[in-house]
């Protein structure tokens, strides 16, 4: 699993694909949080993985 930080310009752009909401990142779980949604979107090697049946829910 790849830990690290995510590119904050990359956070700045990326929005929930099915609330458009920001998104909070959860560097201990490799996570994008939409709290609007309840869903987490993993990050695998780096990459955030934005598809909806990829989510889990939260």
């Amino acid at each position: 699993m790849h830990t690290g930080t995510l590119d904050p310009q990359l956070l700045e752009i990326l929005v929930c694909p099915v609330t458009k909401a920001r998104l909070t990142y959860d560097e201990v779980a490799q996570e994008l949080i939409s709290p609007a949604a309840g869903l987490a979107y993993p990050i695998r090697d780096g990459i955030p993985i934005m598809l909806l049946e990829e989510a889990r829910k939260i």
